[in-house]
């Protein structure tokens, strides 16, 4: 029998998808290379579905004779293992994005004598009508909550942008730039307890309780689909920290970031002390170590905040905390700093790449933005966190509309620096 090669993403199964695979099953034994999480994520969005449930899908569709993993984007790495007698594909990639692919793919054929068999494509079927559609319905707390593990284990580097309200978080969960690599999108947002109490025009104090904040988050989540985390600040006492814990789990929040002060806050950008208080590593650990019991599920992150640079105190010093705090149970570690050289970062991930090579490092880099994510993600970075830039880009757009009002007693003078409300509109969901 004749050999059919077949890749897809599985995610959402179409009357088109069907059509190839009859048509694949017709020439031979198909096997279906079901592109990963990791092929997939770098061109485009991560599928609603992990590779397990898309593989259970796929292998029970009449005609598949077998499921093997495509782990590149590209089909060539497969086809050379293989050797198809055929690879079988719909004809839209003609003229869409996967036409430098498909030019590969007979380049490769030719070298055993394997013939490209083009289906025409299933007309009324837009595959990218669909995503956006099943994006339009939403998410469910437990697949938003289950995203980020997904994202971390995928990806290269999590590019996560702060959101402040649920404006700010349509933006960041629509906005995409096509480069030459691939579609570029944030993966996730960061809610922070600075641009968040900021917004509503009130200091950032931890006295800001976690219902007050729960009205801004609130508002994120209705609206959009992408994983959040949540900056914790210190957490309070163990007891409030596993309150916080198990209500954002609750709400499908992906992960806390925790950080190990004490005390009255103080806004890390702030102040030229050389030490600020800092919880003890039997203190953290013990928040860490409460908050880990008092998760549900398995996809929560709590992650540990270390402070030690930023305070004043030495690279290694951070190092001991943060492995401490490993140990404890924390699933990842934020390392912070106001050196823009960005040296002891640097140096910070070296050390605990040297111990921990999995475990995830994630990176606020506001003071050295001169590094590129490649750059960070070379260093041992996993997650990268725009901590403060929606709210930061906004104050000057506002202020300086408000002040060329006032100045024309009119707006006219401002319509080339204000979106068309109606372009505004188009982000909400319902009012298309």
């Amino acid at each position: 029998m004749k050999s059919v090669y077949l890749g897809i993403t599985g995610d959402i199964i179409h009357p088109g998808i069907i059509n190839i695979i009859n048509e694949g099953a017709k020439l031979g034994e198909l096997t279906v290379g079901l592109l990963t999480d990791s092929a997939i994520v770098s061109h485009k969005r991560l599928p609603y579905l992990t590779y397990e449930q898309r593989k259970n899908v796929v292998e029970n569709i009449k005609g598949v004779a077998k499921v093997i993993p495509q782990e590149e984007w590209s089909y060539v790495p497969n086809l050379k293992k293989i050797k198809p007698d055929y690879i079988i594909h719909g004809d839209d990639w003609k003229t869409n994005y996967l036409s430098a692919i498909r030019e590969e793919v007979f380049e490769v054929m030719k070298e055993w004598g394997g013939q490209v068999v083009e289906i025409p494509y299933t007309q009324g079927i837009n595959s990218s009508a669909l995503a956006d559609n099943a994006k339009a319905i939403g998410t469910t707390p437990d697949i938003r909550r289950a995203t980020l593990r997904r994202l971390i284990a995928a990806k290269p580097i999590v590019r996560i942008m702060e959101a402040h309200s649920g404006l700010s978080g349509l933006i960041v969960e629509n906005t995409e730039v096509m480069k030459d690599d691939g579609l570029h999108s944030f993966d996730g947002m960061w809610s922070s307890s600075l641009t968040d109490s900021t917004s509503k025009g009130k200091p950032d104090i931890e006295a800001v309780d976690l219902t007050t904040r729960l009205q801004s988050l609130t508002d994120i989540l209705e609206c959009t689909t992408k994983p959040i985390i949540y900056d914790g600040d210190t957490g309070g006492i163990p007891e409030h920290f596993v309150f916080t814990v198990r209500t954002l789990e609750r709400n499908g929040v992906s992960a806390v970031i925790v950080e190990d002060k004490k005390g009255l806050k103080k806004n890390s950008l702030f102040g030229t002390e050389a030490k600020q208080v800092l919880a003890t590593e039997e203190e953290f650990c013990e928040k860490i170590s409460a908050g880990k019991k008092a998760q549900v599920t398995k996809d929560f992150m709590i992650i540990a905040r270390i402070e030690e640079i930023i305070a004043g105190y030495t690279v290694d010093e951070a190092i001991t905390k943060a492995f401490a705090a490993v140990k404890a149970g924390a699933d990842g570690v934020m390392i912070h700093s106001k050196d823009k050289s960005g040296e002891d970062i640097k140096e910070f991930c070296a050390k605990f790449r040297a111990v921990y090579k999995n475990i995830p490092i994630v990176l606020v880099p506001t003071t050295y933005n001169q590094f590129t994510e490649d750059e960070l993600a070379a260093w041992g970075a996993n997650v990268i966190i725009y901590a403060n830039h929606m709210l930061r880009a906004s104050y000057p757009a506002m202020q300086k509309c408000a002040e060329e009002i006032l100045k024309a007693e009119r707006s006219l003078e401002v319509n080339d620096i204000c979106m068309p409300i109606k372009q505004i509109l188009e982000l909400i969901p319902g009012t298309k």
